[in-house]
C-alpha cells in the first residue's frame, strides 16, 4: 500500500522538521538515546494527527513541545528520584536561549560537535552522525558504512553510552577544542550533504532537506573558522555540486547524468560563490594540499566547462592526481579512472577501475565498469556489471537508469 501524495507531503515535514528538534532535545536532556525516543514519539503522534487536523502553522514548535513532554514522562516512568523529578520539571521551563558562553546559537551545530568529540572513535563519530542529523535507520546507517547491522546496533549503543558516563558536553567547544574536533565535523558536515545529494538507497533520490542543512552548516562553520582551508573548501565543493541540483533529474524523476545535463539549468551564484571560495582555499594551501579544497577545484572544472565535450580532463586528472597525494581513497581512484576514460578511451579507463579494491558494495564501482565495457562492445561483461550494481538496491531513480540500461542487453525472453 502507497502512501497518497498529501501524506507522503506531511511525512516530509515531519522528517525535515525533525532534525532540529532532535538537536534542541538534546541540548535540553544532555541525552541523546532520550531525545530519539521522545522524537521518534512525537513524529509518531504528527503522521496521526496532522492528516486529521491539518499541519500547524510551527510545525517545528509543535513537534519540540510534543517531544519535551515525552521526554519528562520518560524521564519520571524511569525513577522517582527526586533529582530525576528535577530533571523532568526543568524541561517545563521555556525553552530560552542557549548558554551565552557558546561559540555559536545553534542547537544543531551543537549535535555535530558532540557527536564529534574526541573521545569517540571516528567510525563512532559518523555513525552517531549518520543516525542522528540524518535520520537514517540503524540498517541504513550500516548499509552506508557497509558493516552488519549487528555490529552498528552496538556501535551506536557505546557511543550513546560513553557519551552519558564520559559526560560529554552538548556545546560547540571552545576555540583552543575546534582544531581536534575539525576533521570529524567537516567529515560529518559533507556525509550529511552526500545522503542528502544522493540518497544511499529508498524511493527518494534526492534529499534537498539535508543538502540545504549540510549547506547550512557549511556556512556556519566557515563564519566560526574563516581561515581554516578545509571549512572553506567543503562549502565550496558543496555549492559547486548542489548547483546542478535541477539538473540532475528529469521531468518525470528520471537521473540525467553530469555529460547530459542542461547546463543553463546549474544554479550560477552556487557556482561562482563556489569558485571564488575554491581559490580562497587554494590561496592557503600553496604548500600543503587539502583534500576537500582540491575536490572543490575538480568540481570547479566541470562547473566551468561550457559543454562536456569542453571539459578539461588533463586538468580534471591533474587535481586526481593531488588529491590522491593527501586522500587515497577508493572512490577517488575510481574518480580518476572515470577522468582518464574520457581523456585516453574506455581500455585505459577500464585496466585502473577493475584494479581498484574495496567497492564491492559500491554500486557507481560496478556501474563504471558496466559503462566501459559497453563502450568496448562486451555485451556480456556489461550486463554482469549492470546486474551487479543494481544487486546492491541504490536508490529508485538509480534503479531505474540502471534497468534502462541492462534492459538492451538482456536476451530475447531473458
Amino acid at each position: 500500500m502507497h502512501a497518497s501524495p498529501t501524506d507522503a507531503a506531511l511525512a516530509d515535514v515531519v522528517r525535515a522538521e525533525g532534525t532540529r528538534v532532535l538537536a534542541t532535545l538534546v541540548r535540553l536532556t544532555g541525552d541523546v538515546q532520550l531525545a530519539e525516543d521522545a522524537v521518534a514519539d512525537a513524529t509518531l503522534r504528527a503522521l496521526q494527527t496532522w492528516p486529521r487536523d491539518g499541519v500547524p502553522e510551527q510545525p517545528r514548535a509543535w513537534l519540540t513541545l510534543t517531544a519535551r513532554r515525552r521526554a519528562i514522562d520518560l524521564i519520571r516512568r524511569e525513577s522517582r528520584r527526586a533529582e530525576k523529578e528535577a530533571e523532568a520539571m526543568a524541561l517545563l521551563e521555556p525553552l530560552g536561549e542557549p548558554p551565552p558562553d557558546d561559540v555559536i546559537a545553534d542547537d544543531l551545530l551543537r549535535l555535530v560537535f558532540t557527536c564529534c568529540h574526541p573521545a569517540l572513535a571516528v567510525e563512532a563519530q559518523v555513525a552517531l552522525a549518520l543516525r542522528t542529523l540524518c535520520g537514517l535507520t540503524t540498517p541504513e546507517v550500516a548499509r552506508a558504512l557497509l558493516v552488519p547491522e549487528a555490529t552498528m546496533t552496538k556501535r551506536l549503543t557505546r557511543a550513546r553510552q560513553k557519551i552519558l558516563r564520559a559526560g560529554i558536553p552538548y556545546r560547540v567547544p571552545g576555540p583552543a577544542e575546534l582544531p581536534a574536533r575539525l576533521a570529524g565535523v567537516t567529515t560529518v558536515v559533507y556525509l550529511v550533504f552526500n545522503e542528502g545529494y544522493g540518497a544511499t538507497g529508498g524511493d527518494v533520490a534526492v534529499r534537498g532537506d539535508l543538502a540545504d542543512q549540510a549547506v547550512r552548516l557549511g556556512r556556519l562553520l566557515h563564519e566560526l573558522m574563516p581561515d581554516e582551508a578545509a571549512v572553506t573548501g567543503l562549502l565550496a565543493l558543496m555549492l559547486l555540486q548542489d548547483s546542478r541540483r535541477d539538473a540532475r533529474f528529469d521531468a518525470a524523476g528520471d537521473l540525467v547524468l553530469l555529460a547530459d545535463q542542461d547546463r543553463s539549468r546549474w544554479r550560477r551564484d552556487q557556482v561562482h560563490e563556489g569558485v571564488v571560495l575554491t581559490g580562497e582555499g587554494l590561496r592557503r594551501t600553496a604548500g600543503r594540499p587539502d583534500p576537500y579544497v582540491v575536490q572543490a577545484a575538480i568540481a570547479a572544472c566541470h562547473a566551468l566547462a561550457p559543454t562536456w565535450e569542453r571539459t578539461p580532463w588533463d586538468a580534471v586528472l591533474s587535481w586526481y592526481d593531488v588529491l590522491l597525494t593527501v586522500h587515497d581513497t577508493p572512490v577517488a581512484r575510481l574518480g580518476r579512472a572515470v577522468a582518464l576514460a574520457e581523456r585516453d578511451g574506455p581500455r585505459a579507463g577500464l585496466d585502473v577501475v577493475t584494479g581498484i579494491s574495496g567497492l564491492d558494495a559500491y554500486p557507481p564501482w560496478h556501474a563504471a565498469q558496466a559503462e566501459l565495457w559497453s563502450r568496448l562492445g562486451d555485451v556480456e561483461a556489461a550486463r554482469r556489471c549492470w546486474t551487479a550494481a543494481l544487486a546492491l538496491e541504490p536508490n529508485a531513480a538509480v534503479r531505474r537508469h540502471l534497468r534502462r540500461r541492462l534492459g538492451p542487453l538482456n536476451p530475447p525472453g531473458g
